[in-house]
């Protein structure tokens, strides 16, 4: 076993052994005929290229549940502190996830299936005052308007919604506008299945047989029409 004696020190320190192998140190030890002599500058040489291991902060907080209702998930994350160098310890997990269930006070809404059909099938299209761009004397200039219109990102559309015109314009990832015309008069002024704000909800296409899926609204705007092509919910 070879010595290790700093210059200008008293003192001598046994290197060979006591250092990891690969580190300066032992490397400078193991192949010395004699006691090696460092001078301060090479020993602040050999320490910049010493295996340094990862360090780590604590973690972040929770992030909110993706979902506002149902099944979602959390994520929470870190950041490094000291990155590895040198073959040094690499960096634990820095990103966490866990499930979670959406408790959003809206939820009720989102368990409504919506039913659609083409803007055709709108007031302003069976009543012939309305569809010919006349207005009745009585009427206010704003009662042809929907309650509200709703914006959804189509998320899952059924093989089904092909077989006719109107429903080939559900496609996936595909945004479509839903007029709400509801019921003022008996005091419905919601309409079924409009949906929770970024929740993923559920729709089906009146009078074709297995045309379904799924969409996530991303706004709702009151007292607006759709542009055209647009929908409406029955």
């Amino acid at each position: 076993m070879q010595s290790l004696t700093i210059k200008g020190s008293r003192s001598s320190t046994q290197c060979c052994g006591a250092e990891p192998w690969g580190s300066p140190f032992s490397l400078l030890c193991r192949f010395s005929p004699a006691p090696v002599h460092f001078s301060s500058t090479l020993l602040t040489l050999f320490s910049l290229f010493s295996a340094v291991g990862c360090a780590v902060g604590p973690w972040g907080p929770w992030s909110s549940c993706s979902s506002p209702c149902g099944v979602g998930s959390k994520d929470r994350s870190r950041q490094v502190t000291v990155p590895p160098r040198h073959g040094g310890e690499p960096c634990p997990d820095l990103k966490q996830r866990r499930g979670c269930l959406g408790d959003d006070p809206a939820c009720g809404a989102a368990k409504g299936v919506a039913k659609l059909l083409p803007d055709s099938f709108s007031p302003d299209i069976r009543d012939p005052w309305r569809r010919t761009g006349m207005q009745r004397s009585e009427e206010p200039p704003s009662s042809h308007l929907p309650i509200s219109c709703s914006f959804f990102r189509l998320t899952q559309v059924a093989a089904a919604c092909r077989g006719q015109p109107w429903s080939r314009r559900l496609q996936r990832d595909r945004q479509v506008c839903v007029e709400c015309w509801g019921d003022t008069v008996h005091g419905h002024p919601r309409c079924d299945g409009y949906g929770v704000q970024g929740a993923r909800t559920f729709w089906v296409a009146t009078s074709i047989a297995g045309c379904q899926g799924s969409w996530v609204r991303e706004a709702l705007q009151e007292g607006c029409a759709c542009p055209p092509p647009a929908f409406i919910f029955v």
